[in-house]
């Protein structure tokens, strides 16, 4: 199958198969920060959080240790935990009412297709906005509230019990920066959404206390890059940013999804596809001139909610190693070109989750009845959420720029404080299934060029490890697992430290993160 040398395992955490020395490329990693090189937000990678079973990520009456823990991790390495969108398709479905006391809800009986579906009717309480406080201090909230149903006095009421909860002692360490008004808004046309928008907005600015709230815009599904569409070109050229609470809209939100929900559709139906270096940056470039728009506004650009596949996911894509590696790739060159945070949507049992933050008791594959509860624990995605972090560490000033590497699987970042490299990653996209066992695995000697004075001459080498693309589980970050009941790390670390000039080898389907020293 390969005709590249075969060698031995690579480290002690690969065991299980040789790998194939296939080739070696060289990359030029600058010493100093190139002055294009943007600032890396250490919560670049946030969490969008699907609205209809919010308290059940939060916890009600008391925390939910779990969820707590894990966004926690984040925090702990990077000095910020991810942001948290509270929207999605139920923000839509919502209703108030001040004698309940968290939230009810209605669901859809699970069918193969979807185990897990959004609830189609919610009523919240006072409650449902209070247990924020029950996620890390100094958390960053986007909430959103009820649009489509057109009544008014349910927004109103939504956003009032919002704007109250954070404003009362127990969220003080909560940050509410923004209110969202409607998810993937369509069925009208342009210029009638930017008016009823505008009114919804003017009714909540002037009899409530916003405080230092803003409004995040947008929410579109997808974007025609034109001025009558739905796009930020489009609402800008119909004057939303000309009224008062338009002018409180210092943040542009769109959705963005890198397959859709046919399972035959080539991005959608293969890992690869995913994964693959050239499609994924040109599935992101496709949106440089909404973010141009939006930035000569000034405006911050985000993806409000993203993920993987479309429709909660796709089973072998969504739910595997490979994917972890697509999000790191994903959310670090998007803000190599301008996209300040991405929200990766979330909701109880989809596939594509970072964290399953409740006891399941139906498959989220085919929602079949599983033969015992499965209990809350973090998907592989996760893992690329922690490398992520760590690679841009808690300086609160790190640039990035990527790499220019002559390889179609082998992409790379470098990251600078105070100007100065200091650590890189580099990605190998190329799969290597479970249909491959036994299979010399490939890999790929990544040459560093770093000139200029002072440049390092050592690194550790920290690796993210996967049994194979399509694992499900075994994810090992520098030796260590997040696998665990509390979703806390174990077991121990394992760096290696090597010279510069040596390189490193990285196999298909793994990342590592070089710390020079």
């Amino acid at each position: 199958m390969f005709n590249c040398p075969i060698l031995r395992p690579l480290t002690l955490l690969a065991l299980f198969s040789s790998y194939a020395l296939c080739g070696s490329v060289t990359v030029s990693v600058p010493f100093a920060a190139p002055s294009s090189a943007p600032t890396i937000s250490p919560s670049v990678i946030s969490l969008s959080i699907e609205l209809d079973r919010w308290t059940d990520w939060s916890g009600n009456t008391t925390r939910n240790q779990f969820f707590f823990n894990t966004l926690n991790n984040l925090k702990q390495i990077a000095g910020e935990g991810p942001r948290l969108r509270i929207g999605g398709d139920t923000e839509d479905h919502a209703d108030f009412s001040p004698t309940v006391k968290y939230a009810t809800a209605t669901f859809k009986a699970p069918t193969a297709a979807t185990p897990y579906f959004e609830a189609s009717n919610v009523i919240v309480g006072d409650g449902f906005y209070q247990v924020a406080d029950f996620v890390p201090p100094g958390t960053h909230f986007t909430w959103g509230v009820n649009f489509k149903r057109g009544n008014m006095t349910t927004m109103f009421s939504e956003a009032r019990s919002l704007l109250k909860a954070f404003a009362s002692p127990a969220l003080a360490n909560m940050t509410l920066d923004y209110i969202e008004i409607g998810n993937e808004v369509g069925g009208m046309t342009l210029p009638a959404y930017v008016q009823e928008w505008t009114g919804y907005a003017t009714n909540i600015t002037s009899s409530l206390n916003m405080g230092k709230t803003k409004f995040w815009g947008g929410a579109f599904a997808a974007t025609t890059h034109t001025t009558d569409g739905f796009s930020p070109q489009g609402i800008f050229a119909n004057g939303i940013l000309n009224s008062h609470p338009g002018s409180l809209m210092t943040s542009f939100s769109q959705h963005h999804y890198s397959g859709g929900c046919t399972p035959d559709a080539p991005i959608t139906g293969k890992l690869q596809y995913l994964m693959d270096k050239a499609l994924l940056r040109s599935n992101l470039t496709h949106l440089n001139a909404d973010i141009a728009a939006v930035h000569a506004q000034g405006l911050d650009y985000v993806l409000g909610e993203t993920n993987s596949n479309a429709c909660h996911g796709t089973p072998g894509v969504s739910n595997v190693g490979g994917t972890a590696l697509w999000m790191l790739d994903h959310a670090i060159f998007g803000a190599e070109i301008g996209i300040s945070r991405m929200y990766f949507h979330e909701g109880i049992g989809y596939k594509y989750n970072l964290i399953q933050p409740v006891t399941l008791t139906i498959s989220t594959i085919d929602g079949t009845p599983l033969p015992k509860p499965l209990p809350p624990h973090v998907q592989p995605q996760y893992y690329g959420a922690i490398v992520a972090a760590e690679a841009i560490g808690n300086s609160g000033a790190t640039r990035v720029v990527e790499l220019s590497i002559n390889d179609p699987r082998i992409s790379g970042h470098a990251f600078f404080v105070g100007n100065k490299l200091v650590r890189a990653v580099i990605i190998n996209s190329l799969v290597y299934l479970t249909t491959d066992a036994g299979t010399p695995r490939n890999s790929t000697l990544v040459n560093l060029n770093i000139s200029g004075s002072g440049a390092p001459t050592k690194m550790t080498v920290k690796r993210l490890f996967m049994p194979f693309s399509d694992s499900t589980s075994g994810l090992t970050w520098g030796g260590q697992t997040y696998e665990t009941s509390d979703g806390r790390v174990g077991g121990s670390l394992k760096v290696t430290t090597a010279n510069v000039a040596d390189g490193v080898v990285v196999q298909a389907s793994e990342a590592v993160l070089l710390t020079f020293m």
